[in-house]
């Protein structure tokens, strides 16, 4: 990720550059900003896990199939997945056909279930990690941002304890800045200020 201006004028902490309007468009509507709707945080905890040795490039132009692979991110519907189903997604050219992250998504979406159980919402529990507030941070450059930190540390494993894969801290931590958990925009991004 690089900061640098973009076709459209405006500095971006990543998304420049010719072909990447749908990587801006993530980073200037999505990357930063505090969702608290259970069905997108479940869709991130999706996307975070299979992004696992890739870049998030790769996952952001295969978001719409991993939509209709996984009934439009519907945390029900993807618990009651048969093995079936999950196995004839490994056929599927528009997700990554990765036998552990495609199943690890119907026990993920079980854990997640529980969590809404006990806690109201997913939202009530994962937040509770930053105190309800985004955590908004002052980076100048992309080197100087972790790729861990002890809050996700602490979200990770929690979320293992509970059951879930592919929920270790470097992705918990992508998850967080998703989710706007934390803002990690540069100091030089447009989005800085907003």
């Amino acid at each position: 990720m690089n900061n640098k201006t973009s076709l459209d004028g405006k500095l971006r902490c990543f998304g420049n550059g010719p072909g990447k309007k749908f990587y801006a468009h993530y980073h200037d509507q999505e990357w930063g900003i505090p969702s608290h709707d259970d069905q997108h945080l479940f869709e991130m905890l999706i996307l975070e896990g299979a992004q696992a040795g890739l870049s998030w490039e790769t996952i952001l132009k295969r978001r719409e199939g991993y939509s209709n692979a996984f009934h439009n991110f519907d945390v029900q519907r993807v618990m009651r997945m048969t093995d079936e189903e999950l196995e004839a997604l490994r056929e599927n050219p528009h997700i990554i056909r990765n036998r552990l992250k495609i199943y690890s998504v119907r026990q993920n979406a079980a854990s997640f279930l529980k969590i809404q159980e006990e806690f109201g919402s997913f939202d009530a529990y994962v937040w509770q990690f930053v105190n309800g507030r985004p955590l908004i941070n002052h980076w100048e450059q992309f080197k100087d941002v972790p790729t861990t930190t002890p809050e996700s540390n602490a979200l990770s494993k929690d979320l293992k304890k509970r059951g879930m894969t592919f929920v270790g801290s470097t992705i918990i931590y992508a998850y967080m800045q998703a989710v706007g958990m934390v803002n990690d925009h540069l100091t030089s991004c447009w989005c800085y200020r907003r």
